[in-house]
């Protein structure tokens, strides 16, 4: 929903996990945050969250008042898990309003 985010507790690093319901292949992912400033995104292609590699880490543009839209392309990529790491922010808190994985 739209109108839903999840926000920081004040401390980083901060993750979350999304679980799919088996390995997938994505092309594609995209965040739409608010004053994250270093973000990693790792996978993992085992049954239950574990043994998770690095996948993507990048710096975040710092957007005033507006939600920062980020894509990553992920040729040839698989998971079955993605932990996202925001390893630094602008501010004491951040949300995540949205995350989409494209692929099959």
């Amino acid at each position: 929903s739209s109108k839903t985010f999840w926000t920081t507790t004040g401390m980083f690093p901060q993750e979350f996990i999304i679980g799919f319901p088996k390995c997938v292949k994505i092309s594609k992912v995209a965040i739409q945050c608010y004053l994250v400033r270093t973000l990693r995104i790792e996978r993992s292609v085992s049954k239950d969250p574990v043994g998770f590699e690095q996948c993507i880490e990048k710096d975040l543009q710092h957007t005033e008042g507006q939600l920062q839209m980020e894509e990553f392309p992920l040729p040839d990529f698989q998971a079955t898990y993605l932990r996202f790491i925001i390893k630094s922010a602008f501010d004491h808190f951040v949300s995540v309003h949205r995350v989409m994985a494209e692929g099959t």
